[in-house]
């Protein structure tokens, strides 16, 4: 990842020659972060959907508590499966979920949230 200044300008651009990397133009500057984080943001909204799909609404609006403790029910319960997973990485791989997936699974609930604070989940 670039390096950055205050102003949010990479201090050490990415070599625009290096055609291993993909390059896309933003506005006056190239750079690959924007790219990677495009792609990012398209799988997690892939997932997300797909998922919406699969469980539906219900499954975050009839949460126990409401909403919102049900999403910090289940950010909990990821961020205890990083940690577990980076505690024990060096004596095992883990076999049902990476450390991507619970990430993923974090930034969809996040997003969850934000929907849900701003009245835009299905019920």
């Amino acid at each position: 990842m670039a390096d950055y200044n205050p102003l949010g300008n990479a201090r050490f651009p990415y070599n625009q020659e290096d055609d291993r990397e993909q390059v896309i133009n933003i506005g006056n500057r190239s750079t690959s972060f924007e790219y990677e984080v495009g792609q990012t943001f398209q799988e997690l909204l892939d997932l997300l959907l797909s998922k919406h799909k699969d469980y539906g609404p219900k499954n975050i609006s009839d949460a126990p508590g409401g909403a919102i403790n049900g999403l910090r029910v289940r950010m909990h319960d990821k961020l205890a499966r990083i940690n577990n997973l980076y505690d024990s990485i060096r004596d095992m791989a883990p076999e049902h979920e990476s450390f991507e997936d619970s990430f993923k699974d974090m930034a969809n609930y996040a997003i969850i949230g934000l929907l849900v604070l701003r009245g835009k989940w299905d019920r």
